[in-house]
């Protein structure tokens, strides 16, 4: 127990050193890029900071203090000739005043450099993952439906008809496109489902989807409801997976039957299933009556006759029919060029903010994450596999240089927008008028920033409540996780 205890500490500093490693060298990587073009420019640097807040660790070298500062939200370089941050950076050593103006094509490249840079740490993590292998999971990379539910509960706790089974979709049917836009996987297509923002002339929500059953195309109009304490668009559907025997339970019915590990189930009594949610309705359906199983074992195409038995699965006595098997979901290695990884996030990432900024999309600022859900993304990732984490810090660094272009003020992206209409103007914008700007938005930003921390911390409590209270069915005498 002792050193169990002792392997859980240090597995979990490993995690947090690791998430300070990689978020922490995301900040740099970006100021890094200020601090190079700067220097490079012969602008004046006062400072360059990772963290905001009182300073922790600081040393001066060539006019220039560097320091490492108390709250890891972010970090800055301070340039005073590039914008009045004295909101943020404090009070600069060398008043903008007192120093030379510098020129528009000095002001893009500063500011931008910050994003140049993520992308570029961003391509050369995606590079460690082309080479290394990126696990996952090996089920079917498909929008093949497994199961369609007959009811979901809203988030009001009200439980209606699943949108999915009153529009009439059914498992084994193939999804490929959503609103006239092309799904390959099941992670594209849920993400469309969630981002859609289609609505009827009743304001209700709304997706067309185009699907293949068999071969005949069919549009199809399905009416997502909000679903989940996160309030997200929901169709009530499940995604196809192939059916491994992982283990067999000793006296189980599949053991029984003759069924072997890696065995794949193909139907029962003839019907084909698409998912352990499919099997298990027609295990439940059939109410203990034998089942002629189709499997493959390897390249041949195999039948055996499954008698199901009922078993006890919670303190209460609930009691299903099962069939005594766990199924195996093995991991393999895929190899993804980093323009494809790189690809792939970026269309994610716009996706996601168009859906923030369309007024029919019912996705919020309160889905957004902060410090806190990255935190945790990448110490769970870490706890998986350090890869994952690799591939989540490529996923932060495109976020940031995606949020760092908008031309918002305190953002890489204003002080673009700011030079450019001075640029036109003629001359400067009003320094009252740039550091009001700043002021305003710094407040609005560290709101924003603590607002989607506190929903984070919401959904981690709500994710670490303890489950239904459950048992393991019987065999006589051996237990099952599954069937």
């Amino acid at each position: 127990m002792i050193t169990s205890f002792l392997e859980s500490i240090f597995s979990n500093l490993w995690a947090i050193f690791l998430i300070i490693v990689f978020f922490g060298g995301s900040i740099f990587f970006h100021e890094l890029g200020h601090f190079l073009a700067a220097r490079r420019r012969g602008l004046k640097i006062d400072r360059f900071s990772i963290g905001f807040g009182p300073k922790i660790l600081t040393w001066n070298k060539d006019g220039i203090e560097y320091c490492i500062s108390l709250f890891p939200l972010g970090g800055y370089v301070a340039l005073p000739q590039l914008a009045d941050m004295r909101g943020i950076e404090g009070d600069p050593d060398h008043p903008a005043q007192d120093l030379p103006q510098i020129s528009y094509t000095s002001r893009i490249i500063v500011s931008i450099m910050g994003v140049v840079f993520n992308v570029i740490f961003a391509f050369l993590l995606s590079l460690i993952l082309w080479k290394v292998g990126l696990p996952a999971q090996d089920i079917k990379e498909t929008t093949q439906i497994g199961y369609v539910v007959k009811e979901i509960t809203l988030s009001t706790g009200e439980i209606v008809t699943g949108p999915a089974y009153y529009a009439g979709l059914q498992a084994g049917d193939i999804i490929r496109s959503i609103d006239g836009k092309k799904v390959k996987s099941p992670m594209s297509a849920t993400e469309a489902i969630i981002l859609s923002s289609g609505r009827d002339e009743y304001n209700q929500p709304k997706i067309q989807l185009s699907i293949e059953r068999g071969a005949e195309t069919k549009n199809i109009t399905v009416y997502p409801k909000l679903a989940g304490e996160d309030k997200l668009r929901r169709i009530g559907i499940g995604w196809s997976g192939s059916l491994i025997v992982g283990r067999i339970l000793k006296n189980s019915p599949a053991q029984k039957a003759g069924l072997q590990q890696n065995d794949e189930l193909i139907s029962f009594n003839g019907i084909p299933f698409y998912s352990n949610v499919g099997l298990s309705e027609i295990t439940e359906d059939t109410q203990g009556a034998p089942l002629v199983s189709s499997f493959k074992r390897g390249e041949q195409l195999l039948e055996t006759v499954i008698v199901p038995e009922k078993v006890k699965i919670t303190e209460e006595g609930t009691s299903r029919y099962r069939i005594g098997i766990e199924f195996s979901y093995p991991v393999k290695t895929i190899y993804p060029n980093p323009i494809t990884q790189i690809k792939d996030i970026f269309s994610t990432i716009t996706r996601t903010f168009s859906a923030l900024i369309k007024p029919k999309s019912d996705v919020g600022i309160q889905h957004m994450s902060g410090p806190a859900g990255i935190a945790k993304g990448l110490f769970d990732s870490v706890k998986i596999d350090i890869r994952i984490a690799i591939w989540f810090t490529v996923y932060i660094n495109l976020s940031l240089a995606f949020f760092n272009l908008l031309p918002i003020p305190v953002l890489d992206g204003g002080h673009i927008l700011f030079a450019t209409i001075s640029k036109i103007r003629g001359r400067a914008l009003p320094p009252q008028f740039v550091a009001a700007s700043q002021g305003v938005f710094m407040i609005l930003l560290f709101s924003l920033i603590i607002f989607v921390s506190y929903k984070d911390i919401s959904r981690f409590t709500r994710s670490d409540k303890p489950a239904e209270t459950s048992i393991e069915p019987v065999f006589t005498g051996d237990v099952s996780t599954s069937q």
